[in-house]
């Protein structure tokens, strides 16, 4: 048995922002997007675990996904691509325009 506590609520709500705000800093909608989800889905799963050792490992995963995941959205960044369908806003113009079509 290890010594080393399961890591406090507060704790596991810091790091939890912190990869949120990593996940939306990425430039490409779809890493973005994938990230996000990707983030709440896997804090959802330890709001629901109640084991302390499995808690304090999922905790520890999540920590160092989030140091990569800082490293991938500079890097993202960097290097981004054109902007998607999804993230072009229209012009008003333009949705006047199709509305009297």
């Amino acid at each position: 048995m290890s010594s080393v506590a399961a890591p406090s609520k507060q704790a596991i709500k810091s790091l939890y922002h912190n990869m949120l705000r990593s996940s939306q800093s990425f430039s490409s909608y779809n890493f973005r997007e994938y990230f996000e989800r990707r983030t709440k889905e896997t804090f959802r799963a330890m709001q629901n675990e109640s084991d302390p050792n499995k808690l304090r490992d999922m905790y520890a995963d999540a920590l160092k996904e989030s140091t990569s995941l800082r490293r991938g959205a500079i890097v993202n960044q960097l290097y981004g691509g054109w902007k998607v369908a999804v993230e072009v806003p229209e012009k008003p113009e333009e949705i006047l325009e199709r509305g009297n079509n």
